[in-house]
């Protein structure tokens, strides 16, 4: 019995390992976050649809006007003449005519309705590029929050193995009891550290999920990817100059007044006259068939479409200092994220030199540590050094986040991903 006990233990272990294990999910680099964002988020997709609507507005300004038709019957008489045959002597008529639009109206219109796509999709890249930033900083978000959950969580590790050293130290008299409280009462401090890490941590992991769309439980969602920094090879001058080929928002800008010379010269060909032919057919009485030709021009003696020419020229001045309004703004962003990463890095270096800050504030709390551990060193310069380590580790991990953050924007600011 005791031996079919141990079996289904062993067995139920077994089963939870593998359920726990199929129910974890793999964690998510930052190209399938990407991926995944691009495909599912609702923003993306319902902006995908206005380029749609604005491809169906070219099928309809490509449209041909409509031939009409006519029908008519004249010279009824059902009270005069004959009263047995009223129909006698009916004129039946059938008319056709057909509008023709001169100056290539019809191709201008498509023109533009064309033009109009391109604006769309290039302010469909720019939301693209706008929600990338936000995604890629929720992404490194998550990635801190992980890093100072490890860093939360290796720290009090530590500091319980420095406890129960301490408990040992105090039960053989080496220490006072006033000592061990006062670790004691610290160790409360890397606790709160570590729970509040683990929230922080969540929080980061349900902003990355409302983004992606994912109804995935918090707990089985995790992301991968390097936390760290490194030094950029591209100059101010390149950045600029990556800027102004890929930014969407000052395509858009460009495409913009494109349209409005286009909406410009719509407008002079829709002050123009389009003439209307037409034919018709008719039978005189009693069986004379007859075929005639109209054509109708209308005379322009006022032209009611200078307003139209006025606004669409007007409207093309205005798109160009938009444009020169959008290309300051790409220097002024490149300007900004490029000095903002620079100083980022400036403040990173001390700590991964040869001799830098982490390796100091580790040398130093190994130091102390030992000394305190034979009574070499004071209480006080003990926890001071736990304390340095724990906000000099702390520090770094936020500057990297930081740095990631501040390559996200240069990334937005250029409209690429020039840093990975």
């Amino acid at each position: 019995m005791r031996r079919f006990i141990q079996d289904l233990s062993v067995g139920l272990l077994v089963g939870v390992c593998l359920c726990s294990g199929a129910s974890a999910q793999t964690a998510l680099t930052w190209q399938q976050v990407k991926a995944k964002f691009e495909a599912d988020n609702p923003n993306l997709r319902a902006g995908q649809l206005n380029i749609q609507e604005s491809k169906a507005q070219e099928i309809t300004a490509y449209l041909r006007p409509n031939p009409n038709l006519t029908a008519g019957i004249d010279q009824l008489q059902p009270f005069t003449g004959d009263p047995y045959r009223p129909l006698g002597v009916a004129q039946p008529v059938i008319a056709f005519d057909y509008l023709h639009e001169r100056q290539h109206k019809r191709e201008l219109r498509l023109d533009r309705a064309q033009k109009g796509t391109a604006i769309a999709e290039s302010q469909q890249l720019d939301l693209e590029r706008t929600m990338l930033f936000n995604l890629r900083s929720a992404f490194v978000q998550t990635l801190q929050a992980k890093a100072l959950l490890a860093n939360a969580k290796e720290n009090l590790d530590y500091f319980e193995k420095e406890l129960s050293i301490n408990r040992a130290r105090f039960k053989s008299g080496d220490i006072a009891r006033v000592d061990l409280d006062r670790l004691v009462l610290q160790r409360a401090q890397y606790e709160s550290d570590y729970q509040t890490a683990i929230v922080n941590a969540r929080t980061a992991k349900i902003t990355l999920l409302m983004l992606l769309n994912e109804r995935t439980p918090v707990d089985q969602f995790d992301v991968t990817g390097p936390f760290a920094f490194n030094e950029q090879a591209m100059t101010l001058e390149e950045f600029r100059s990556a800027a102004l080929e890929t930014r969407p928002d000052l395509k858009a800008a460009i495409e913009t007044i494109d349209k409005a010379q286009t909406d410009h010269k719509l407008a002079v060909a829709n002050g123009s006259t389009d003439p209307t032919f037409g034919v018709d057919f008719g039978r005189n009485p009693p069986l004379t068939l007859y075929m005639g030709f109209n054509v109708n021009i209308p005379l322009r003696i006022f032209d009611k479409n200078q307003g139209e020419k006025e606004r669409t020229q007007i409207d093309i001045t205005h798109a160009e200092r938009q444009k020169d309004a959008a290309a300051a703004q790409v220097f002024s962003d490149v300007d900004s994220a490029y000095y903002t990463l620079l100083s980022s890095v400036n403040l990173l270096r001390p700590y991964k030199s040869a001799d830098g800050y982490l390796e100091t504030a580790s040398r130093i709390r190994d130091t102390m540590s030992f000394a305190y551990q034979r009574g070499k060193a004071a209480l006080v310069d003990y926890l001071d050094a736990q304390r340095d380590y724990r906000a000099t580790e702390v520090a770094y991990i936020n500057l990297v986040g930081s740095y990631l953050t501040a390559a996200g924007q240069l990334n937005m600011a250029v409209g690429r991903e020039v840093i990975q």
